[in-house]
């Protein structure tokens, strides 16, 4: 396939990485100025999990590359990069052009809609990389769990069985779900439960989860953020959600969640679309969220200092 990634971080770069050595065609883009030269002049490192390997076939740009059209567009930037991915790609969507979103949090795909038709949209879920940046041109990964993907309106499709093959193909484990809301809304209770409170707390998930004090806050999160999916309606494949994210915790405990990497290099998070898009909705419910109101708070007045 004629593939182009969109947002190259950690995640999009090992999408990048293994499709093209899958023999796809792919192109990358990304405003990172050092990471994209890297890539042009040695080529793309990604070593962990799927092995070590350096990827020097990809197209590679700062800006979506005019007069190209794709099959498939992986949009792979932070939630709050969807809006501008979005004004980005409109011209080069074509009726056929299958758009995946993979984000952290809610409401990204709402920002995607703003100039993209819903009908071409997919969404994803990827869960248990332990993805990060090492240095412009080089991505490190832990693990290489799953990427769940499905039709934005939930069923199933044609292209969704084109997507799936073109993950197993590449090396990952994936799959398609009914209703991959439901996914989102369940990683969303987990990101809500160690995002703001590792960041805030400067510690990785398994110091947070030891620490009593810290993680009574951390939780005090994951049960604002499930009595709103209750309120909601959001059906879960749990009813215990301290169980849930102590399970999911558990696994990864030298972890340190992405907003707290973001954080280490300075850089504004996705705090809007995780803790913070808890206590918007809570406040749109009249619900109260204290625990990720105050988290969301200082997260914010912290990134008054990023440039």
């Amino acid at each position: 396939m004629k593939i182009l990634v969109y947002g190259i971080g950690a995640m999009g770069s090992i999408y990048a990485s293994l499709m093209s050595d899958a023999g796809n065609d792919v192109f990358v883009v990304d405003k990172w100025k050092e990471h994209i030269k890297r890539i042009q002049e040695s080529g793309l490192k990604v070593h962990g999990a799927s092995g070590n390997r350096i990827t020097k076939q990809l197209k590679s740009f700062y800006s979506v590359p005019q007069n190209q059209t794709f099959e498939l567009i992986i949009v792979a930037t932070k939630a709050n990069g969807v809006e501008n991915a979005s004004f980005e790609l409109k011209n080069c969507i074509q009726k056929n052009t299958i758009i995946l979103s993979i984000q952290n949090g809610l409401g990204s795909s709402e920002k995607l809609t703003k100039h993209i038709p819903e009908k071409n949209i997919l969404l994803g879920v990827a869960d248990g990389f332990g993805a990060s940046i090492v240095s412009p041109g080089e991505i490190h990964h832990n693990a290489m769990k799953l990427i769940r993907i499905g039709e934005i309106n939930g069923g199933q499709s044609i292209r969704l069985k084109k997507v799936l093959n073109l993950f197993l193909d590449a090396g990952f484990n994936s799959k398609i779900y009914e209703n991959i809301n439901q996914l989102i809304w369940e990683k969303f209770i987990c990101n809500v439960t160690f995002s703001a409170p590792c960041t805030v707390y400067n510690c990785n998930i398994g110091q947070l989860m030891k620490t009593k004090n810290l993680w009574k806050v951390a939780l005090g999160c994951t049960q604002e953020a499930y009595d709103i999916a209750l309120r909601k309606n959001i059906p879960l494949s749990f009813e215990n959600p301290i169980e849930y994210v102590t399970d999911f915790g558990s696994k990864m405990p030298n972890a340190k969640p992405s907003m707290l990497l973001d954080h280490e290099s300075k850089r504004k998070s996705e705090i809007d679309f995780i803790n913070g898009k808890v206590a918007e909705m809570g406040n749109d419910l009249d619900m109260p969220t204290p625990y990720n109101l105050m988290l969301s708070e200082i997260i914010k007045i912290k990134e008054k200092s990023f440039l």
